[in-house]
C-alpha cells in the first residue's frame, strides 16, 4: 500500500510539473528537490530510509507553485508520513555528507492548518533565499504524526553556534510562532567512532571536544 501511494504521488508530481514548464519561467537561485517518505506501513525488518522517495527537482517559481498547490501540503498526508524539501543533490538523510555534521531546529503543531502555514512560509523562505546563512541550510521536513506534527529545519554545521542561533531566530520569525523551538545535534557515525576510540585511549583532545559537541541534544532553544 505504501509503495502504491508513493507511485501515485510520483505520477501526479510529473503531470503537475509539466504544466508549469510551458509558461514563461522565473528561475530560482538554485535547484530544490521534493521527497516523500511513507512510514505508515513499514515492511518488517526494513531499514530506515527504505521508503524514502525522490519525487521532483525544480528550479522555477511556476513549478514550485503548481507542485505545492496540488500535492505538497502536509495536511494531505496520512499519519507517519513526511514531506521533505532539500537542496538538489542533498538527500534528507543524516548519512549525507551535507547533513552528517549538522542538526535541526524543530517545532511542533497540533493543528494541520498551522503546520501547512509554517511549512509554506518555510518553503518560500528557502527558495526565495531569505536566510543570510542559506549555504548552511540543508532543507526542511514536515512530519505528520497521530498526536502531534513536527516541522524541522535541517542545518549543515551544528558546531557553529552563532550561525545556528541566527538561523533559528530568523526561522522563528518566518513561521511566526510564539512556541519554543529547539535545536538538536545529530550524533554522527564519526562521533560514535570517536567514542570507541576514547574507550581505548586512542583519541585526541580535539576529537573529545568534537564528540562532546555532537552528543549534546536539544542544546539551545528560545
Amino acid at each position: 500500500m505504501a509503495s502504491e501511494d508513493t507511485t501515485a504521488v510520483q505520477i501526479e508530481t510529473t503531470e503537475v510539473a509539466s504544466e508549469a514548464v510551458t509558461k514563461q519561467p522565473h528561475k530560482l537561485e538554485r535547484k530544490w528537490t521534493f521527497w516523500f517518505d511513507n512510514q505508515s506501513k513499514p515492511k518488517q525488518g526494513s531499514a530506515w530510509g527504505t521508503s524514502l522517495r525522490k519525487l521532483y527537482t525544480f528550479d522555477t517559481v511556476e513549478e514550485f507553485w503548481c507542485l505545492y498547490d496540488q500535492i505538497f501540503k502536509p495536511s494531505k498526508l496520512v499519519a507517519n508520513a513526511d514531506f521533505h524539501l532539500f537542496k538538489a543533490g542533498t538527500e534528507p538523510k543524516w548519512e549525507d555528507p551535507e547533513c552528517a555534521n549538522g542538526g535541526k531546529w524543530s517545532t511542533t503543531s497540533s493543528r494541520k492548518a498551522s503546520l501547512d502555514t509554517m511549512w509554506l512560509e518555510t518553503l518560500m523562505a528557502l527558495i526565495g533565499e531569505q536566510f543570510d546563512e542559506a549555504d548552511e541550510i540543508c532543507g526542511v521536513v514536515a512530519s505528520v504524526r497521530q498526536r502531534q506534527d513536527k516541522l524541522s529545519l535541517w542545518t549543515k554545521t551544528a558546531a557553529n553556534e552563532s550561525v545556528q542561533m541566527t538561523i533559528g531566530r530568523k526561522w522563528k520569525e518566518i513561521i511566526d510562532t510564539t512556541d519554543k523551538i529547539t535545536y538538536s545535534f545529530h550524533v554522527s557515525l564519526t562521533a560514535l567512532a570517536v567514542a570507541g576510540g576514547l574507550k581505548k585511549g586512542k583519541i585526541s583532545k580535539n576529537s573529545i571536544h568534537s564528540l562532546i559537541m555532537q552528543l549534546i541534544c536539544c542544546a539551545v532553544f528560545f
